[in-house]
């Protein structure tokens, strides 16, 4: 018998997890970069990440207690202002409401920062997740991160994608903000938005 049969293994789960790694090393390294590299980078890999997502197997739960996670508040906080500096006059955008998610008719304020982290959250848990080489938390992993795809980050990749369109075509040029502009009070969690849906997914008391 050739390789491991389980899906776990499988080709599309291998290729999204190398794609998403590599999604939250830029991340991570986002303070070190400049914005309008930020913007190109993240051109070229949010496609790809979105692609690579797609394929992601359709797995059933093992656990019933949900999967442990380790990005914390203060992680998302960090990486949330590395993009917002960076992306400065480049990160706010106005588009169409996601109505499963705001409830909204009328246009509503995006950023771009705010997606990525999102983003980000959700696939650096999946990613520690997957590393520990468990079949059943790994296969757990699988599941929550394409039910998270599917139902919040993917439309906030698509968002993030298309004010970088904008930005990039419109030839103009980033503006940074100063530092203590940055992102809104670390204390105000209101937005800590996947970990929010992860409890209404899966049917948990806030």
């Amino acid at each position: 018998m050739i390789g491991n049969p389980d899906p776990v293994y499988s080709g599309h789960v291998v290729e999204f997890t190398a794609v998403a790694s590599e999604f939250c090393i830029y991340a991570e390294h986002a303070a070190e970069m400049k914005g309008d590299e930020i913007l190109k980078i993240m051109q070229r890999l949010l496609p790809l990440l979105y692609l690579k997502a797609s394929f992601l197997p359709l797995l059933e739960p093992v656990f019933d207690d949900g999967n442990e996670k380790f990005v914390s508040e203060s992680d998302w906080y960090r990486i949330h202002d590395s993009f917002r500096l960076k992306l400065g006059s480049a990160d706010d955008y106005i588009d169409l409401p996601d109505q499963n998610l705001t409830g909204d008719d009328g246009l509503v304020n995006g950023s771009i920062a705010e997606d990525l982290t999102d983003i980000y959250q959700d696939i650096k848990n999946y990613i520690l997740l997957y590393q520990t080489g468990t079949t059943e938390v790994m296969n757990d992993a699988i599941w929550e991160c394409r039910m998270n795809f599917e139902n919040y980050w993917g439309i906030k990749l698509v968002n993030a994608l298309k004010a970088m369109h904008r930005f990039i075509t419109s030839g103009k040029q980033i503006e940074e903000v100063k530092e203590n502009k940055a992102g809104k009070n670390a204390d105000d969690h209101s937005e800590w938005f996947i970990t929010k849906r992860q409890k209404e997914f899966r049917g948990e008391d806030e």
